[in-house]
């Protein structure tokens, strides 16, 4: 049987609010001076304060070696209504521009930076899903913007016009683009005006890595 989280204080209930918007709006947590800059708290050392009383009383777990270390527990994520708090690994970066070269022969082989925080009842079932930071513009009529996130699912093939994460052998570099099968050649549609596809004339050139399922916005 889970133990219920003790009843809070005013002002520790607003800190675990912040704490839920921020995960809910951006999908990683909230610093110490994040929350105090959200709520408009003067000291960082009263947001630490009641943090440790949040800690103790388990509606959040620390990770002290991390400045985004903060957790909702399963009680924690319950009773603020959220369900089960799921993290997908940040896998790294992916361009939607032109493609960028990438370390090793991968990018989805890149070390786990972090973590983003979703709930299921968001995401769905979990399993095998990753996270990548886009870099550039190509894609900002489907709204994903530079330094949005996308939560991909692994996916060898997809449906005309869908948005994939696509490995360029030959170049050995990856890009965020709509794919077309269009006969013998490629389309990589980007999703700005401004900017050309890129047409790949040989198909085994073109390996799907995952396609996006969502776009969570960073904050401007």
């Amino acid at each position: 049987m889970n133990a219920q989280p003790a009843v809070l204080e005013d002002q520790q209930q607003r800190i675990l609010e912040c704490i839920r918007d921020f995960i809910q709006e951006r999908g990683y947590p909230p610093t110490v001076r994040d929350i105090a800059r959200e709520l408009g708290i003067s000291s960082t050392s009263v947001v630490d304060y009641h943090l440790k009383r949040l800690e103790q009383a388990r509606w959040i777990e620390r990770d002290p070696r991390s400045s985004r270390g903060i957790r909702l527990t399963a009680a924690g994520a319950r009773g603020l209504g959220l369900g089960e708090i799921v993290s997908v690994p940040l896998l790294g970066d992916i361009a939607a521009g032109e493609p960028i070269p990438v370390p090793s022969s991968d990018f989805s082989l890149l070390g786990v930076e972090e973590t983003i925080e979703l709930t299921r009842s968001i995401v769905g079932d979990p399993q095998d899903l990753y996270a990548l930071r886009v870099r550039g513009n190509s894609m900002i009529d489907a709204m994903v913007h530079d330094g949005d996130i996308v939560i991909m699912r692994p996916a060898e093939e997809v449906a005309n016009g869908e948005m994939a994460a696509v490995w360029l052998r030959d170049r050995e570099e990856a890009t965020l683009k709509r794919v077309y099968w269009e006969g013998g050649r490629v389309r990589l549609q980007p999703a700005n005006p401004t900017m050309e596809p890129i047409y790949i004339d040989d198909p085994r050139q073109v390996q799907i890595q995952g396609k996006v399922v969502m776009v969570i916005r960073r904050v401007r």
